[in-house]
C-alpha cells in the first residue's frame, strides 16, 4: 500500500450526530462529518454559528449533549482534554498565551514532557531547537514568554503543537492580528504539517486564507452544518450565501464584480485579519 494510503488508513476522525445545548439554547444540531487521512479543511460560519463550541467538544473541553466523536476508532468525546491530546488531537486558541515566566525553550518542552513524564529534558531539546529554527525564533530561545509580541506568541503556540505531535490539528484564527511576514511562516507551517501526514482544521474569518489553503470546506450556521465539500462549490451554495449575506439582502457590490468579496477567490497573499470570533479562547498547554 502507498504511503498516502497508509496515512489515510491510520487517520480517521468520525463526528456522529453531535448536539450541544446550553439550557434551552441549542448551539449544535445533528452535526456529522468524517476526516480520512491528512485533509486540509476550512471551518467557517458567521459569529455565533457554533464553531468554537464544536472545537471545544472535539478537544474535550466540552461534553456533547448527544452524539459521539471517534479518533482512529477510539471514542474521545468522553475524555478530558489532556487525554484527547494524548490520543492525537491538538489545537491552538484564538487568544494565545505563553507561560510568561518560562523561557521560549521551556514553553516548548512543556507539552512534550507532559506526554512523556519519565523522559529527560535533553531528549526533547534537540527537537525544540529544530522547531525554533523552522519558526525563525532561534534568537528568542532564552527570552521569557512575557517578552514576546502577539505574533511571536502565535508562532510559539504552533511550536508547542509540533512538540505535542498530534495527528489532527485545529487552528483557531491563526492569522488574526499577525504581521505579513509571520503570516508567511504560518502558511509554511501549515503546508509542512499537512505534508507530514497530519489533518488540519482551519478556522478563520479571512476568506482569502480559507480559499488559498483549504481543500475542503465545512460551513456552520446556527449550529447546523449546512455545507461540506469543495470550496469552489461551497462558495456558490445558496444556503452559504444566505448565511453570510442574509436571505433577503443582495450581495454588496465590490470592485471585482457584483458577488460578495467574502466569496471571491484570492488573487494575492492574504492581508492581516481584522476579525475576531465572539468567544474567548483558552490557554493551550
Amino acid at each position: 500500500m502507498s504511503k498516502q494510503g497508509d496515512m489515510q488508513q491510520e487517520l480517521a476522525l468520525d463526528v456522529n450526530h453531535l448536539f450541544k445545548n446550553f439550557g434551552g439554547l441549542q448551539v449544535l444540531s445533528d452535526v456529522n462529518f468524517k476526516i480520512r487521512g491528512p485533509e486540509l479543511i476550512g471551518l467557517i460560519g458567521p459569529n455565533g454559528a457554533g464553531k468554537t463550541t464544536l472545537t471545544n467538544i472535539l478537544d474535550g473541553a466540552l461534553k456533547p449533549s448527544g452524539g459521539t466523536v471517534y479518533l482512529n476508532g477510539k471514542r474521545i468525546d468522553t475524555l478530558p482534554p489532556y487525554l484527547v491530546a494524548r490520543a492525537g488531537l491538538g489545537r491552538t486558541f484564538q487568544v494565545t498565551r505563553a507561560f510568561r515566566r518560562m523561557t521560549v525553550m521551556e514553553n516548548l518542552l512543556v507539552p512534550a514532557m507532559a506526554l512523556h513524564a519519565t523522559a529527560s529534558r535533553r531528549e526533547f531539546e534537540e527537537k525544540a531547537r529544530e522547531v525554533l529554527d523552522f519558526l525563525t525564533m532561534s534568537h528568542l530561545t532564552n527570552e521569557y514568554g512575557r517578552a514576546l509580541s502577539g505574533g511571536q506568541q502565535k508562532l510559539l503556540e504552533l511550536g508547542r503543537l509540533l512538540m505535542l505531535d498530534p495527528r489532527i490539528v485545529i487552528l483557531d484564527e491563526p492569522f488574526a492580528g499577525v504581521h505579513p511576514r509571520l503570516m508567511e511562516i504560518i502558511y509554511e507551517w501549515i503546508y509542512r504539517v499537512n505534508d507530514e501526514g497530519k489533518a488540519i482544521i482551519l478556522i478563520s474569518h479571512d476568506m482569502e486564507t480559507i480559499f488559498t489553503l483549504s481543500k475542503r470546506l465545512l460551513v456552520l450556521n446556527y449550529g447546523d452544518l449546512i455545507a461540506d465539500g469543495d470550496p469552489d462549490v461551497v462558495k456558490d451554495d445558496p444556503l452559504v450565501k444566505a448565511a453570510y449575506l442574509g436571505e433577503d439582502e443582495p450581495a454588496p457590490a465590490s470592485p471585482a464584480g457584483p458577488e460578495s468579496a467574502k466569496f471571491a477567490l484570492p488573487t494575492r497573499q492574504p492581508g492581516q485579519d481584522d476579525s475576531a470570533d465572539d468567544e474567548e479562547g483558552r490557554v493551550n498547554a
